[in-house]
C-alpha cells in the first residue's frame, strides 16, 4: 500500500453523482505505476454549489481535478484560464493548478481523437455521422470542425436542436461543415461510407437493448461507429453497425485517454503505451464484473 504523507498531492473529481465512477481505477493505478505520490477521490458536489467547490479546491490546494455531469460548463466562469478548444466547445473536463486557480481543458475530446487514431482514425478530411445533438455529440461536432471533418452531418429526433448546434459549430470556425437534420432524414445524407459517433445516452445500461435508431439504410452508409457509451462493452448501435459490415468501438478507449490526459497534464508524465493498454485491460475488467 503506498504511503500517504505531508508531500502527497490530492486530485479528484468534482461531479453529481459520482458513486459508480471509474476515474480513482484508473488515477491511482497510473499513480501507483508511475511512483506518483498522488491519490485521487471522489466529490460529489450538488448542483448549484460548483463555485464553491472550486474555490474550495484551490483554498486546499488540490493538484488537479476532473470535472463531469452536471458542472462541465457551469464550471467555465470560475476558471483564470481556459484552454482554446475547450472554450470553443463550451465545457471542460479537467482543471490543472495554476498560479492564481485552475486552468481548464476538455481531455475527453481530445482523448476520443487518441483513440480514434489507434483505430487508424483521422478526422482531418473525414465524413462524419454524429446522433444526438445534446452536451456529448455537441462536443464531438467542435471537436470535428476544430480537427478538419470535411463534413459533418447531425441527426437529432429534434432537428431544431441539432440545426442550433450546427450554426453555433460554423460560426466558431468560419465554414459551413457541420448540417443539422432530423434523425428521420438521413436518407438525405449522400451516398458513401462515413465514420459515425453516437453522441447519445441511448442504449446505457440498463437499456441495453435500444438503439436510436434500427433503420438499415443509416447503419449500410458507417464504415466506423463510435459508441461513446461504455457500459454495456456492447450496445445496440455497435451490433447493428457490425451487422451491417462496419467496424464498432464503445467509449471505454475514450474514458482510458481522457484520464491519461488529465494525469500527464498535472504531473508533467508521459505515459508510454504498454501503461495505456494496462489500464484499458483494468477497465474492461471492471466494467465486465458489473454488467
Amino acid at each position: 500500500m503506498r504511503e500517504i504523507n505531508g508531500r502527497t498531492k490530492v486530485c479528484g473529481l468534482l461531479g453529481y453523482p459520482v458513486e459508480h465512477t471509474l476515474s480513482p481505477l484508473i488515477h491511482n493505478t497510473l499513480a501507483q505505476a508511475l511512483g506518483v505520490n498522488l491519490v485521487y477521490v471522489p466529490f460529489c458536489v450538488e448542483p448549484g454549489r460548483i463555485g464553491e467547490a472550486v474555490r474550495g479546491a484551490c483554498a486546499l490546494a488540490l493538484a488537479g481535478l476532473n470535472v463531469t455531469v452536471p458542472h462541465k460548463s457551469e464550471v467555465i466562469p470560475y476558471l483564470t484560464q481556459i484552454d482554446p478548444l475547450a472554450e470553443k466547445i463550451g465545457a471542460v473536463n479537467t482543471l490543472v493548478r495554476c498560479e492564481d486557480g485552475f486552468k481548464g481543458y476538455n481531455t475527453d475530446m481530445t482523448g476520443l481523437q487518441q483513440a480514434m487514431k489507434e483505430d487508424g482514425i483521422e478526422l482531418a478530411g473525414e465524413r462524419v455521422i454524429v446522433l444526438g445533438a445534446g452536451g456529448a455529440a455537441r462536443s464531438v461536432a467542435f471537436l470535428c470542425a476544430y480537427a478538419g471533418a470535411s463534413q459533418v452531418w447531425m441527426l437529432n429526433r429534434t432537428p431544431q436542436k441539432a440545426q442550433e448546434v450546427a450554426r453555433e459549430v460554423n460560426r466558431a470556425f468560419g465554414r459551413e461543415c457541420i448540417r443539422g437534420l432530423a434523425l428521420s432524414d438521413h436518407e438525405k445524407i449522400p451516398a458513401g461510407k462515413y465514420l459515425a459517433v453516437q453522441g447519445t445516452s441511448v442504449g446505457l445500461y440498463p437499456h441495453s437493448k435500444d438503439a436510436v435508431t434500427e433503420d438499415a439504410r443509416l447503419y449500410e452508409k458507417i464504415h466506423t461507429g463510435y459508441d461513446l457509451i461504455y457500459r454495456p462493452g456492447e450496445t445496440r448501435f455497435m451490433q447493428l453497425v457490425r451487422a451491417h459490415g462496419g467496424r464498432a468501438c464503445n467509449g471505454l478507449k475514450m474514458l482510458a485517454y481522457q484520464a491519461i490526459q488529465a494525469f500527464a497534464l498535472w504531473n508533467d508524465v508521459c505515459i508510454e503505451r504498454p501503461l495505456a493498454d494496462h489500464i484499458l485491460e483494468k477497465l474492461k475488467e471492471e466494467t465486465r464484473i458489473h454488467e
